[in-house]
């Protein structure tokens, strides 16, 4: 199983971090290649809503949906890939910390059998895209200044 992790604090209350990561339509704003997101069923934000991403430089969206698995206000939000070769669990989890809070992104992976010989390529991939945090960080931060 490939797995990676990554945290940041925030200078932010763990209520706004989690209202923003709740809506997958924010992750263009800070994670590469992505340049947006859509709902395709369900209530926006509720477990079991499903979402499709929509990657920059492909004709159209890509066949990697995901859905909301849990949600726990200021706490938790996890999604699970329901589409697509590989078959991802994710989540973040929020703790915190006097005026700050801390933001972990976890994923994991359990390639099938065929894709055993790319592991060491999916789970560098994981890596940097957990590591993407710290875009989070600098998207958020400097709301908080102007507002």
């Amino acid at each position: 199983m490939a797995f990676a992790e990554y945290e940041v604090v925030i200078e932010r209350d763990a209520m706004s971090i989690y209202t923003f990561l709740l809506d997958p339509r924010n992750l263009a704003s800070w994670r590469t290649g992505i340049r947006g997101v859509k709902l395709i069923s369900g209530a926006a934000g509720a477990t079991g809503a499903v979402y499709r991403p929509l990657f920059a430089g492909t004709g159209g969206p890509a066949d990697v949906d995901f859905a909301l698995s849990t949600t726990r206000p200021g706490a938790e939000i996890e999604f699970q890939a329901i589409a697509g070769r590989m078959r991802v669990h994710g989540g973040y989890y929020l703790s915190t910390e006097g005026s700050s809070t801390r933001v972990r992104f976890a994923l994991r992976c359990r390639p099938a059998v065929a894709a055993l010989l790319s592991y060491p390529r999916v789970r560098r991939a994981m890596l940097a895209q957990v590591a993407e945090l710290e875009q989070l960080k600098s998207v958020l931060e400097p709301r908080l200044a102007a507002a």
